[in-house]
């Protein structure tokens, strides 16, 4: 019998307010606790999530009854989290000053994530940010 390469798959819609991060930062542990290999990205992909979900959140110009979809995939040993959302606006990188208060939140993106980027949505409304996540070296070392 083959062996599927298809991807072990999640996805979610939340809504579109602060009080829904820790729900996705949950529903991402589950996923993670289902897999053999998920305690290896654990903790960046907790972190990371978080971020895109609350940049998506406070950023977008959508009205306030659009949902926000969350969607989890393990493949080649990576795992990918994307933030959907039907915001027009895209994320940019800065660096933020030792005095800022606000605005880490890509920057950690951009140096914990082994890439990431910004995409158009099917059907042409609004984004996905995805961000990659690589398994975490101690883990790797111990294995």
């Amino acid at each position: 019998m083959p062996i599927s390469r298809r991807p072990r798959a999640f996805a979610a819609r939340l809504d579109s307010c602060v009080e829904s991060t820790p729900l996705a930062r949950y529903l991402l542990r589950a996923y993670l606790a289902a897999l053999p290999t998920g305690d290896r990205y654990r903790d960046i992909a907790e972190l990371l999530l978080g971020e895109l979900f609350a940049n998506a959140v406070q950023h977008t110009d959508a009205p306030d009854d659009r949902l926000i979809e969350i969607r989890f995939a393990l493949t080649n040993n990576r795992l990918r989290v994307e933030v959907h959302d039907a915001g027009a606006g895209r994320p940019s990188l800065r660096t933020p000053t030792p005095t800022d208060e606000h605005g880490r939140g890509l920057f950690l993106v951009n140096e914990l994530a082994e890439r990431w980027g910004c995409c158009p949505r099917a059907g042409g409304i609004g984004k996905f940010v995805w961000a990659l996540i690589a398994p975490t070296p101690t883990t790797l070392l111990a294995a």
